[in-house]
C-alpha cells in the first residue's frame, strides 16, 4: 500500500510552483515597464503634404553655364547661335588668306594696302588685337597692320619726363590711312566675312562669346579714353638683367596711377596725342554707327552697298 505524501512535501511543491509563476510574471512585467520607459512618446500626426516632383529638365538646366545674350547680331548668324557655322561661300579659316586679301584690296588704295596691311592671317590677327586692346597688353606680333615707324620720344619736365608733343607726328600717317577707309564699305566686308571672324574668336578661346559684341565693347572703351590736360608724365620701367634692352623706348609707362591702369588700347590713344585722338574718335564713332545698323537689319537681309 502506497504511502501518501506528507503534508510538508505538498506544501513545498505548492510554494515552489507559486514562486516560479510569481517570478515569471514579475520578469514579464519588468520588461514591459522598461519598454514603456524607453519608448518615445507618440508623435501627433501632421497634415499630409505631397512633395513636389523635381523636373529632370530643370535640374539639367541648372548645371549648364549661362551664355551671354548676343547684343549685336549680324546677318551671317542665327539669332540664337553664339558660334555660327561658316557660310558655305566662304573658305575655311585656315585657307582664307587669298579670299580675304581680295576683299580687303577693294577697301584700300594699293599704296596704303602695301604700306600698312599685313595680309597673312589677317582675320586671326584682327580678332586677337581687338581682344588685346581691352587688356593690359596688345603684342605687336599679332597686329594686322605694321607699326608706325620711328621711336617713341619724350621731353624733360621738372620732375622727370613727359611724352613729347612731336611724338604725335609719328601717328598722323596711320590716322590718315584709317580715315581714308569708307566706314560703310568696311563694315559690309566685315559682315560678309563675319563667320571667319567668329571662328577665329572661338579658336582664341571664347566658344560661348560673340566677337561682334566684343568689337563694339572695345570701340566704346576706346571712345571713353580720358582726355587729360597738360603734359603726360612718363617714366622708364627699369629692367634688371645682364642683357641690355635694345628698345628702351618701348618700356615707358604713365606715372599717373589712373592712366597706368587703362587698357592697352586707351594708352595707345593717349600716346597718339590729343589731335590724333580726336580724329580717331570721330572715325570710331562712325564705324560703331555702321556696325549697329548692320546688326539691326536682322538675319538674312543684305547689307546695302554690296
Amino acid at each position: 500500500m502506497k504511502k501518501k505524501p506528507s503534508r510538508l512535501v505538498v506544501a513545498l511543491i505548492v510554494i515552489a510552483v507559486g514562486g516560479g509563476a510569481l517570478y515569471i510574471w514579475s520578469q514579464s512585467r519588468r520588461v514591459e515597464t522598461v519598454q514603456e520607459i524607453a519608448a518615445p512618446p507618440p508623435i501627433p500626426p501632421l497634415a499630409s503634404v505631397e512633395p513636389a516632383t523635381p523636373d529632370p529638365a530643370d535640374a539639367a538646366k541648372s548645371l549648364e553655364p549661362v551664355e551671354p545674350a548676343i547684343k549685336f547680331p549680324l546677318e551671317a548668324t542665327e539669332a540664337a547661335t553664339p558660334t555660327p557655322a561658316p557660310d558655305k561661300a566662304l573658305p575655311e579659316l585656315a585657307g582664307s588668306d587669298p579670299f580675304v586679301d581680295k576683299e580687303l584690296q577693294g577697301l584700300f588704295q594699293r599704296k596704303d594696302f602695301v604700306t600698312w596691311v599685313i595680309p597673312a592671317s589677317f582675320v586671326r590677327h584682327v580678332v586677337a588685337t581687338v581682344d588685346n586692346l581691352g587688356r593690359a597688353q596688345a603684342p605687336k606680333a599679332v597686329w594686322p597692320v605694321h607699326p608706325t615707324p620711328g621711336r617713341f620720344t619724350t621731353t624733360p619736365i621738372a620732375n622727370g619726363e613727359a611724352i613729347s608733343a612731336d611724338n604725335s607726328a609719328r601717328y598722323s600717317p596711320f590716322v590718315s590711312f584709317v580715315e581714308s577707309v569708307d566706314s560703310r564699305k568696311a563694315v559690309a566686308v566685315y559682315v560678309r566675312l563675319y563667320p571667319l571672324f567668329q571662328q577665329a574668336y572661338v579658336e582664341l578661346g571664347f566658344p560661348k562669346r560673340y566677337f561682334n559684341d566684343r568689337l563694339v565693347a572695345i570701340i566704346d572703351q576706346l571712345l571713353a579714353t580720358p582726355k587729360p590736360v597738360g603734359e603726360l608724365a612718363v617714366s622708364l620701367l627699369e629692367v634688371k638683367g645682364p642683357i641690355p634692352s635694345l628698345q628702351p623706348w618701348v618700356r615707358y609707362e604713365f606715372i599717373d596711377p589712373e592712366l597706368k591702369a587703362l587698357s592697352s588700347g586707351q594708352k595707345i590713344m593717349l600716346r597718339m596725342g590729343p589731335q590724333n585722338q580726336r580724329r580717331l574718335e570721330s572715325k570710331l564713332t562712325d564705324l560703331r554707327k555702321e556696325l549697329v545698323k548692320a546688326s539691326q537689319r536682322g538675319p538674312g537681309k543684305d547689307v546695302p552697298g554690296n
